[in-house]
Parts: structure tokens; C-alpha cells; sequence
């Protein structure tokens, strides 16, 4: 008897519909669910004929379970069955659960059943264009009961004030404070997209990460930090800047009086910092992937650009998309020369660093080195750290450029 299907089994079958929110869907779009008519596994004809007793008590422990023994449930729906030992005997083909009702009492979620139904009601009379969400997301709202009021609140301010250009911490809502909108920016973003128009939504950025700049919220400003590394160059005794990208854009080097005439960026900070003077010209650092930013800089275009980073895929990646915004840019110490010279200093890139996909922006030489570096060649994810590179290495590169 140990796969005919028991009142367990009906039970977990009712369950997968719960999990599935098809019951509580149900409640918001009037969809015909029940009556729910769930089929048995049943003896079959010779395992009756071989074991008889035993089918009777199965019967037995379904009818114990039956609507008519507990006052709710399911109710079984019989079949007769012929069978030449035994003659003819009424055996059950399904069960069928007669209403919602039944279905919660059995799972243990009339309660639940009871909170959604007062969200329903709450979203149909304040937003009634999520009702649709609310029909495919149902465990989700349910999940959410007691946040559900202050989502609304949310929900209802943006639609008011669309594209506000406010940061979040500005944010003037009743009874909502910035946390709680950080802590479900990807649910409130789903939720007002449905409700806002079309022209206050920006579509270019998605996902939680992009909920300020999707929704019209200012973003923190993107900060550079850069080093002056000759002493003429100082402003009022500063060597060492960091401000804003929009800022630093208005803030033209090649019009001082003293013209910066070379920029370097360095993808380490400790190398930034460290960087050895040269005259007329200043670093770059700490940036990693964001150098799409460096294209808001309209006078890094005027200037020769070498990037220095680690011998590693990864930095070749990054070199490439930086040539994206400036198509002219050097690479610095990124050659076969270096990467042999410091055998002795090499690492390995993590797995999850390294980048496998054909770069379209390097030279012929810097595609073979990345080339090789991708495929193992010099060794198993080869890696040199532009830190570990001796100073005096990057004096006598600097020499040459000179």
C-alpha cells in the first residue's frame, strides 16, 4: 500500500496548490478553482486480488478523513470495480475538496487566507492598478502583511510626486523612514512600475541598484581622486584631490598656467598614492571597473592617457572598456617584458575575476599577452599584481616616456 495515495497524500497535493499562491490568487480573480477534484493512486485489479484485507483498510483510513467524519475536507468520489475473486467493490478514484473553505481549514491558513483578503481590499480601495500584481504575487503580499499599509504609503507618494529629485534620506513620508524603502527597493520597483507613467520611469537602470536613478531619486555623486605629481602644478598647496566627476569636468588642467600635458590611472590605490612625481602630469586611481566614469571628463581627451594595471584578464578587461570612452589610451607596464622580468612575483587571478571573452580594443601585442593569460598558457591563471612590481621598474618606464 505504500503508493496509494493516503489523506497525506492529498493533503501535500492541496499544499502544491498553496505554494503555487493558486488559492489565494483566486480570491482576487474570481478563477473557478474550486470545487478541486484531485485523482488517487489505487489498487489496481490484481493487487486486490492478492491482497484484499489491506485495500479495505486503505478505504478505511481515507474515509476517516472524509468531510462527513471531520465536518470539513475533502469528499471521495467512488468507482466500482470488478474483480473475479472478489466481485464487484466500490473503490475510490478521487478526492474532491468542495471549496476554499475546506481547502484552508485542512492546510491550516484560514487565518491567512483572512490577512490577504484585508490587503486585497486595502490595495483595491488606494492602488487599484496592483491588484493584478497582487493576483501573481500573492505569498509575496502575504509575506509582507505588516509592511503592506507603509508599501502603499510609498507606492501612493511616487505616484504623486514622480521623479521628485530628492535623495532618499529627503524623503518626506509618513510613517516611512529610508531604510525601510532601501530594504525592499526591488519590490517597490516592480510595484511602481505598474502605477507611475511611462515618462517618470528611466528604464536604463534596473534592479535595486538602480532604484534611485530609475525612479528620479538623486544618486550619490561619483567621486574621482587624483594626485598632482609635480609640485607647480599644486592648487593652493593640494596635491591630493577627490571630488565630484561633475566637478572635477569643469576643472580643465590643460588651461592652468602651468598645463597638466600627461595623466596616468592606476587601477590600485597604494599605487596612486605612491605614484613618483613627474612633471607635469598627475594619477588617476582606485577606479577598477568604473572607468566609463573618466568619460565625463572632456579634457582627459586632449591629453596622452596610460593606464597602468595588473598583468591579469581583468585588467586587460579593464583596459579595453576604457577604451571605449577614450579610444587613444596607452597601456603602462601591461607587457610580456614585465610579466617575464618578475617571474618570481607571480600569483594566481581568483576564478571569479577573470575575464574569458575576446577583447576588441588592445593592440596586437597586448591581445596576444591577454590571449595567453586566458588560455593558461604561461601558467594556471598567471597574475601580476602592479604592486608587486618593483619601484624602480616603473621609474625607468616612466624614464622612456620621457
Amino acid at each position: 500500500m505504500g503508493d496509494w495515495t493516503r489523506p497525506a497524500g492529498i493533503l501535500r497535493q492541496l499544499q502544491r496548490r498553496w505554494e503555487r499562491g493558486e488559492i489565494l490568487a483566486a480570491r482576487v480573480t474570481g478563477a473557478p478553482l474550486f470545487p478541486l477534484e484531485i485523482p488517487l493512486t489505487r489498487p489496481r485489479p490484481r493487487e486486490v486480488t492478492a491482497d484484499f484485507g489491506r485495500v479495505m483498510d486503505w478505504v478505511a483510513e481515507l474515509r476517516k478523513g472524509e468531510r462527513s467524519q471531520r465536518g470539513y475536507g475533502f469528499e471521495l468520489l467512488w468507482e466500482t470495480q470488478r474483480n473475479r475473486v472478489h466481485g464487484s467493490n466500490p473503490l475510490p478514484r478521487a478526492a474532491r475538496v468542495p471549496d476554499a473553505d475546506d481547502a484552508l481549514r485542512l492546510l491550516g491558513h484560514t487565518r491567512d487566507a483572512q490577512r490577504f483578503d484585508a490587503l486585497v481590499a486595502a490595495t483595491s480601495e488606494r492602488c487599484p492598478a496592483l491588484l493584478d500584481w497582487v493576483a501573481r504575487r500573492p505569498l509575496t503580499t502575504l509575506d509582507q502583511a505588516d509592511a503592506w499599509d507603509r508599501i502603499l504609503t510609498v507606492v501612493e507618494w511616487f505616484r504623486a510626486h514622480p521623479r521628485p529629485g530628492l535623495y532618499l534620506r529627503q524623503l518626506d513620508i509618513p510613517g516611512v523612514d529610508t531604510k525601510f524603502i532601501e530594504a525592499r527597493r526591488r519590490l517597490l520597483g516592480e510595484l511602481l512600475d505598474l502605477v507611475l507613467p511611462a515618462a517618470a520611469v528611466d528604464t536604463r537602470h534596473t534592479g535595486a541598484r538602480g532604484f534611485e536613478a530609475r525612479y528620479g531619486l538623486r544618486t550619490r555623486p561619483v567621486t574621482l581622486r587624483l594626485r598632482l605629481l609635480d609640485p607647480t602644478l599644486y592648487l593652493h598647496g593640494l596635491s591630493d584631490l577627490s571630488a565630484p566627476v561633475d566637478e572635477l569636468a569643469q576643472l580643465d588642467p590643460c588651461a592652468w598656467a602651468t598645463p597638466v600635458e600627461r595623466v596616468f590611472i592606476a587601477e590600485n590605490e597604494i599605487n596612486g598614492l605612491a605614484f613618483p612625481e613627474h612633471a607635469r602630469a598627475l594619477v588617476i586611481f582606485g577606479l577598477g571597473y568604473a572607468v566609463e566614469h573618466l568619460d565625463r571628463l572632456p579634457w582627459l581627451r586632449r591629453l596622452p592617457v596610460h593606464y597602468w594595471g595588473d598583468i591579469d584578464t581583468h585588467g586587460f578587461a579593464i583596459l579595453d572598456r576604457l577604451r571605449a570612452h577614450l579610444p587613444r589610451a596607452q597601456s603602462l607596464l601591461m607587457d610580456r617584458d614585465t610579466l617575464e622580468a618578475h617571474h618570481n612575483l607571480w600569483g594566481q587571478e581568483p576564478e571569479d575575476r577573470r575575464h574569458t571573452r575576446d577583447l576588441s580594443r588592445l593592440t596586437p601585442a597586448e591581445d596576444e599577452l591577454f590571449r595567453m593569460l586566458r588560455d593558461n598558457i604561461p601558467g594556471e591563471r598567471v597574475r601580476l599584481e602592479q604592486e608587486r612590481i618593483p619601484y624602480g621598474w616603473l621609474r625607468q618606464a616612466l624614464q622612456h616616456l620621457d
